[in-house]
């Protein structure tokens, strides 16, 4: 189970945040900055890894029993 968060505009992705990399990554000039940003804030990446447990994990039995 992988958690990702990602940061559009105008239909481009500018940063994403996964699970299993566990840090944000730039895909443009501007995310990168905002990557570069957000990892060095260690409160943000510690919220963004607890995101898996408190969001993907509570929800998969749910999903999976239905199936």
């Amino acid at each position: 189970i992988e958690f990702i968060r990602s940061v559009y505009y105008n239909k481009l992705e500018l940063t994403r945040f996964s699970s299993s990399v566990g840090k944000y990554v730039g895909f443009t000039e501007y995310g990168v900055r905002n990557a570069e940003y957000w990892n060095n804030n260690p409160s943000k990446l510690s919220a963004m890894k607890a995101q898996k447990e408190v969001y993907c994990l509570n929800h998969v039995p749910g999903y999976y029993r239905a199936a």
